[in-house]
């Protein structure tokens, strides 16, 4: 079933065409795959300029190269915690991940609250995305950043267009290859002149900028959050709870890792230099051909992220259009809102330039993870707590239905959250007085997370539940019963 009632034709095999579905629900019949598939798309997911960018960034900021890896890593288990558990919804719903967020926010208050933000994301990760793909097309074969730019977003947008099978097989191909890459890169990392072993020993340590680098990676992986069950939509329905989680969960932590913790050394050797430049001085020590190929292989990798980035960025368009005027799910559509995408982040990139990339990122980067915090909780404790992973389709895809136009618990428990966050919040233009009074040290995620939990909870217990439950139990559509299960 899908939103316009109509099935898919016999010709539309899975994997074999251009993906026509987007913000409808997968009906069983065309559910496929296994979880496992997902350790592909969240391994490659990380091994990109960006993530080794944002390694770059992090040692910057002062901790030091031995207190920087260490909130390098405890930022990535913690962002990537809770973005798992995100994508163990998807076979459950058989729904992106935006669009279950109505059950919360409302019908159209989805689109408000929640799904501008999200657009917001995409863009801004997709602009650093190009800025990075054109810096480096540069550096590797010398034609105009523009010009690599293009290149790079209409390969982008033609793998988006075909869709979620595409997406799977490509980056199970990408895997092998690029752990290559990786290889040759912390080689060049840990052999090469650069580091002196005294770097490698403790700094003082300084809370201040530990947490900020623990806030950026842990945002970096959080940012996947909104999307991330849009590449678990199609298993089927029984797959478990803990088998999607643990193929989600530990590739991104190992890849994530990995790269942003080479990312920090490449940061430590080359702190002055822009990420590409400080890529090749990284791994000058290999020679200029190995140098090359490691350009290349994270450029690939960039490649397979604009494509999720495009892909997440067409569905978020198409739901908010849907929340105001009923859109069919179909691939012009898709087409349209993959063009709209590439124009945008295409002007964004021109206008920002790769000379205020850092500046740009690392803003971007920290105000994103204020935005998702909030609905992070919000959605979580809704799924796992109080509905617990039982909804209604056909409900979830009516403005009038069960779920309200504007889901007043859902948006009041995220501003409270936000609001909360404020006063602890450290950025460049504004530090709060809070954070100000606690030495400019952020932990406004820890406030953020639970403010908008227990906001949440408490709210949610004016909820006819069992009402909900009926009509769920009489659609007969959802297996959330499985859940539960641990396979």
């Amino acid at each position: 079933m899908s939103t316009d009632g109509t099935p898919p034709s016999d010709a539309e095999t899975i994997g074999s065409t251009i993906e026509r579905r987007s913000i409808d629900w997968i009906p069983d019949a065309e559910r496929h795959g296994r979880p496992a598939s997902l350790g592909g798309i969240w391994f490659v997911g990380n091994v990109n300029l960006t993530a080794m960018a944002t390694g770059v960034t992090a040692f910057t900021l002062g901790a030091g190269l031995f207190w920087t890896l260490i909130a390098a890593v405890l930022g990535i288990v913690f962002g990537t915690f809770f973005m798992a558990f995100h994508s163990a919804q998807g076979p459950q719903l058989g729904l992106p991940q935006l669009v279950q967020s109505r059950a919360q926010f409302g019908f159209r208050g989805a689109a408000i609250t929640v799904w501008i933000a999200a657009l917001v994301n995409y863009i801004a990760y997709n602009t650093s995305d190009a800025l990075l793909s054109g810096a480096a097309i540069t550096k590797l074969v010398g034609i105009p950043s523009s010009v690599g730019y293009l290149v790079a977003a209409a390969i982008a947008s033609v793998v988006a267009l075909y869709g979620y099978a595409w997406i799977h097989k490509i980056n199970a191909w990408l895997t092998g290859p690029l752990i290559v890459v990786l290889v040759l890169i912390t080689v060049a990392c840990l052999t090469g002149p650069s580091i002196s072993a005294a770097a490698w020993q403790p700094t003082p340590f300084m809370m201040a900028p530990f947490m900020t680098v623990f806030v950026i990676m842990a945002g970096f992986q959080i940012a996947w959050a909104p999307y991330v069950s849009d590449y678990s939509r199609y298993l089927p329905a029984s797959t478990g709870v803990r088998s999607t989680f643990n193929w989600t969960f530990w590739p991104c932590v190992a890849s994530g890792v990995w790269v942003l913790g080479v990312g920090v050394v490449i940061g430590s050797i080359a702190p002055a230099a822009d990420p590409i430049e400080a890529l090749s001085i990284a791994t000058g020590s290999l020679g200029p051909v190995v140098s090359w190929i490691c350009v290349a292989g994270l450029l690939v990798g960039l490649l397979s992220v604009m494509v999720l980035n495009q892909y997440g960025g067409s569905m978020s368009m198409i739901s908010i259009l849907d929340s105001f005027r009923p859109i069919t799910p179909s691939r012009r559509i898709r087409v349209i809102t993959l063009a709209a995408m590439f124009l945008i982040v295409w002007l964004a990139s021109h206008f920002i330039g790769i000379e205020r990339f850092n500046s740009f990122y690392s803003n971007a980067i920290v105000f994103l993870t204020y935005l998702f915090i909030p609905w992070t909780a919000v959605n979580l404790v809704d799924y796992f707590w109080v509905r617990r992973g039982r909804y209604s389709i056909r409900e979830i895809f009516r403005p009038d239905g069960i779920y309200g136009r504007w889901g007043w618990r859902g948006t009041i428990a995220y501003a409270v959250g936000l609001v909360a966050m404020v006063p602890f919040m450290v950025t460049t233009p504004y530090v709060g007085f809070l954070a100000r009074a606690l030495g400019s040290v952020d932990v406004s995620i820890f406030v953020g997370l639970p403010v908008s939990a227990a906001v949440y909870l408490i709210l949610s217990r004016t909820l006819d539940l069992e009402a909900e439950r009926r009509i769920v139990a009489e659609e007969g559509l959802v297996h959330a019963d499985e859940m539960s299960d641990s396979r």
